[in-house]
């Protein structure tokens, strides 16, 4: 079991902000990603942060988007897309979202419309 299971979402979230308006883009642009991947909408974001929530727990109730796969790119070295764990691979999901928000792509794209 990895290691990122266990750490809260609370706790790395905030960097997702600050990396994300580093690069001109909004806590609601990031919001909308998030709600995107999980379903989940601000309010059970707001409740997972504020129950510190695991990744684990955090993704175990989320309804991920059924586009969800079309998500590839490398994150950390890795293909997301040949990563076998389930829930690895949710959470690098989330982590290539966030690349690719910061990095300025459209979010017609990075929403897979």
């Amino acid at each position: 079991m990895s290691r990122i299971f266990t750490v809260s979402f609370a706790s790395v979230y905030p960097l997702y902000v600050t990396k994300v308006e580093k690069k001109g883009r909004t806590k609601a642009e990031l919001d909308q990603v998030i709600e995107w991947l999980t379903g989940y909408d601000a309010d059970t974001v707001k409740r997972h942060l504020d129950a510190e929530t695991t990744f684990e727990d955090f993704f175990a109730g989320a309804h991920l988007n059924p586009n969800a796969s079309s998500i590839t790119g490398v994150v950390c070295g890795v293909r997301v897309e040949h990563i076998d764990d389930p829930l690895m691979q949710q959470i690098r999901y989330l982590d290539k979202l966030v690349d690719e928000l910061a990095k300025g792509k459209p979010m017609n794209k990075i929403l897979r419309a």
